[in-house]
């Protein structure tokens, strides 16, 4: 009897889509809580972008750790029992509270991802380690939030995606935060400008954080773990404080 041979799966598409980037980016502002169109964004211009990513976290003894030992980021996170009986002022307590004040899931960015997926014209069937590293780096998302004391607002979300430029270069990132500049308050002195490009030199300088244990890390206290990270805290990153607000009206500092 012949064997007919399992057809291979398809080559990654590395180009660039910018027409299907160009619509996301048009919901994205005119909708600014629509985190799937980030990510379609995202996977609409990446290029080459997540393999050499995936490559500089494969070839760190951290990320080959990670990777021999599968921990499930996000399980961990959801557990939103073990996470509030953290002591006061872990980085785990933090995220909790985080989540709680924002009324968010961590599943709810996998919603976000599956939804953009479903728009892909791909359709991969990815090596299993760059799946794991995927899901690890997509989940670590809030994380980085409470790392570097963005909000959620409009002005946060910018500000964490500047960060997230400096520690993983993407194009479609680099393309929504560029809008961000040009859409959002302009003065004499680019003061929102400056602060993005703090924000971006803020995650340039840290260490590689997708390669991070984070679940040996959440009991520890927050100013621990931005040390062992090498994350500048808000104060140090941004002297005039962390900028919150919507819609353009980026003018008031909040404590860092």
């Amino acid at each position: 009897m012949d064997h007919v041979a399992e057809a291979d799966p398809q080559p990654l598409d590395r180009t660039r889509d910018w027409q299907r980037a160009w619509r996301a980016l048009r919901n994205l502002i005119d909708d600014p809580e629509r985190t799937d169109q980030v990510f379609e964004i995202i996977g609409a211009l990446s290029g080459d972008a997540f393999d050499r990513a995936f490559m500089r976290f494969a070839a760190s003894p951290d990320g080959r750790r990670l990777l021999i030992d599968r921990p499930s980021l996000l399980a961990t996170l959801s557990n939103r029992t073990a996470l509030a009986e953290l002591p006061e002022g872990s980085f785990g307590r933090a995220y909790a509270n985080f989540m709680l004040a924002g009324q968010l899931a961590a599943a709810g960015l996998v919603e976000a991802d599956e939804t953009a997926m479903q728009n892909s014209p791909r359709r991969d069937r990815p090596d299993p380690d760059m799946e794991f590293f995927g899901d690890r780096l997509r989940d670590m998302h809030d994380l980085w939030h409470v790392l570097t004391g963005y909000g959620r607002d409009e002005a946060g979300e910018a500000a964490n995606l500047a960060f997230t430029l400096g520690q993983v270069w993407n194009v479609g990132i680099a393309v929504i935060v560029v809008a961000a500049m040009v859409l959002g308050p302009k003065d004499a002195s680019f003061h929102w400008q400056r602060y993005l490009y703090q924000a971006w030199q803020r995650g340039r300088r840290a260490r590689l954080l997708s390669a991070a244990a984070y679940e040996s890390l959440l009991p520890l206290p927050l100013e621990d773990v931005r040390r062992q990270l090498g994350i500048e805290p808000p104060d140090v990153a941004h002297p005039g404080g962390i900028l919150a607000g919507d819609r353009g009206q980026y003018v008031h500092a909040v404590a860092a």
